[in-house]
This record gives C-alpha cells, sequence and structure tokens, in this order.
C-alpha cells in the first residue's frame, strides 16, 4: 500500500511525531511512504524511507495528485496548517480533490489520520 504524507511547515514535527508513533503499524502492513520534498527529508531523518517528489510550492503536491489519479497511491495524509497563507493553495485543492473524485482516503490532521491508520 501506497500512502503519501505531506505537512505544511507549521506541522512537519507533528508528521514527524505521528510517523514516529506508528512506526511498527508501517512496516508490519509493508506500507510504501511517498512525499513532497521537505517533508520526506525530515522523515528520513527521522528513519523512515521514503520516495520523495518536489516540495510542495513546486510541484510535488501536483505529482502526488497525479498518483492518486493513477490509481496508484491509496491514502494520503496532508497535516494542513489552517493558519497560514499558502501561495500554492490551487495545487492543494486539486489535490483534495482528486481524492474526492477517486475515493481515496484523506486525512488533513492528525486525529483523522490516527483513524485512518488503525483502519489499516
Amino acid at each position: 500500500m501506497e500512502i503519501a504524507i505531506i505537512a505544511h511547515d507549521g506541522m512537519k514535527a507533528e508528521m514527524v511525531q505521528f510517523l514516529n508513533e506508528h512506526k511498527e503499524v508501517l512496516r508490519q502492513k509493508s506500507i510504501q511512504l511517498i512525499s513532497t520534498g521537505t517533508t520526506g527529508e525530515k522523515a528520513e531523518k527521522a528513519g523512515f524511507e521514503v520516495t520523495k517528489y518536489l516540495s510542495g510550492p513546486i510541484g510535488g503536491d501536483a505529482q502526488i495528485a497525479g498518483r492518486v489519479a493513477e490509481g496508484k497511491c491509496q491514502m494520503v495524509l496532508f497535516f494542513r496548517d489552517p493558519l497560514a497563507k499558502h501561495p500554492h493553495e490551487p495545487d492543494i485543492s486539486m489535490l483534495m480533490r482528486l481524492c474526492d473524485v477517486h475515493d481515496v482516503p484523506l486525512a488533513t490532521n492528525p486525529s483523522t489520520a490516527e483513524l485512518l491508520i488503525k483502519a489499516i
């Protein structure tokens, strides 16, 4: 199973913490992680194997949206920072819309991600 991990700058620490808390589930289920560039770097520093795409603002969100559309990515964990402005908001909206179109589970905060991981 392929899961995309994305986190806005203000949420990257929470993403790494989430991954650490669910390390065993991710390993037991042979989850393949993909990520936008900077989030992937943080996850790698924490010891996770991640296939990194571009940073979100320069196309990474769109690359992951493409994988969702192609049926390659089965879940998206996108820890959004609702209090910050994001110049790449159209790409974020596209990713979220494609998750809806292709019926791919999408968590936009740690609590929802927790429920999705427990469902695997």
